[in-house]
């Protein structure tokens, strides 16, 4: 069934989206010309990459449109069935990235897991939320190396953070930070009692230009051996590496790399990373007339629900998206939702409470 509706609205927003290509091949000429200077930036290579991909998408999406409004006069709809399919997905697809509009939206990210109270339940939980983004991300092609891992006390994780690169990562992934919550069956309670667990997920985006100067005074670091698997190099030199920022409370560690140089560079980079995107993000909740968030984890605080027993669903508390899937969306299926999010944070956010 061809909905005209859906062509009606598509064409128009179309048409609302030239002023944005406009400006975005404005830029890409900008980038091309600075291209020419350094050949090697990796950065700006990507850049220009995704602008043309997104001038060009447009330009198909126009083109495609009106091809369709032509064949719709000589064509029966069940002939074009399968082709006003793919028009749709692929409309949807380029509506979504131009929601990505947001300051940091096209910076790398990190990934931080953090496990709720409740012992080796709570710290599967956190396992299995890291296996679950780390899938997605593969999915998405995103590149992924896990910086730093403490193992939990007989199973799971009680932390870990990882880093992500690509495209648009954290404005892909930034709908996965909050509280998650899990209701099932313990595999871990001999009785076979249900258990609910919680699991923090903290997403910071890489700033990589940043005027923000942080003082030696302000830091404590401390250097300690890395845990997990690496060979004796590893486990037998003090290479891991923790960073305090006193003032703030903000910790951040590394323990990925063979030197304590290079973890502390990193650390450093996160640590500089996170303190830019917690004041971007006061300043914004300060316009807003909101109040600075205070993660707790704990009931009432999910943005997710992740129900095994006695019912099977998946519900983001926010944008309402639900699936009766739990195992499609614990393999790393979470396009549903990080879509769902875009669309809930364009809108305004309609049911957001002010804290």
């Amino acid at each position: 069934m061809i909905d005209n509706k859906f062509l009606s609205d598509a064409r128009e927003k179309l048409t609302g989206f030239s002023a944005m290509v406009n400006t975005r091949e404005k830029e890409l000429g900008d980038m091309k010309t600075r291209q020419e200077k350094d050949w090697n930036d990796i950065r700006l290579n990507q850049q220009i990459k995704v602008t043309e991909d997104f001038v060009n998408n447009y330009r198909e999406l126009v083109k495609g449109f009106e091809d369709f409004i032509e064949l719709l006069k000589i064509c029966s709809e069940a002939e074009l069935h399968d082709e006003y399919k793919r028009l749709e997905a692929t409309f949807n697809d380029f509506y979504l990235s131009t929601l990505l509009t947001e300051k940091y939206d096209g910076c790398d990210a990190i990934i931080n897991i953090t496990a709720g109270a409740g012992g080796t339940e709570a710290q599967d939980w956190a396992d299995i939320v890291l296996r679950m983004l780390l899938r997605y991300c593969e999915q998405m092609d995103f590149k992924t190396e896990i910086v730093d891992r403490l193992d939990g006390d007989g199973a799971g994780i009680k932390g870990a953070s990882v880093s992500v690169s690509g495209v648009n990562v954290y404005g892909i992934l930034k709908s996965e930070s909050g509280v998650h919550r899990l209701v099932r069956i313990s595999p871990f309670d001999s009785n076979s009692r249900r258990h609910t667990s919680f699991c923090a997920v903290e997403i910071v985006p890489v700033i990589e230009k940043t005027e923000m100067v942080i003082e030696d005074k302000d830091l404590k670091v401390d250097v300690y051996r890395a845990s997990g698997a690496g060979g004796q190099h590893v486990n037998r030199t003090e290479s891991a590496v923790r960073i305090t920022h006193l003032p703030t409370g903000v910790v951040v560690t590394c323990q990925a790399g063979r030197s304590q140089i290079k973890n502390r560079e990193t650390a450093m980079q996160n640590l500089i990373s996170k303190l830019e995107f917690i004041h971007y993000e006061n300043e914004q909740r300060k316009l807003k007339n909101l109040q600075p968030v205070q993660m707790k984890i704990e009931w009432g605080s999910q943005i997710r629900s992740y129900v095994m027993c006695p019912y099977t669903m998946v519900k983001d508390t926010r944008t309402g998206a639900e699936t009766a899937n739990v195992q499609k969306i614990l393999d790393g299926e979470l396009k549903m939702f990080t879509d769902a999010y875009l669309i809930w944070v364009n809108q305004g956010s309609p049911n957001m409470k002010k804290n």
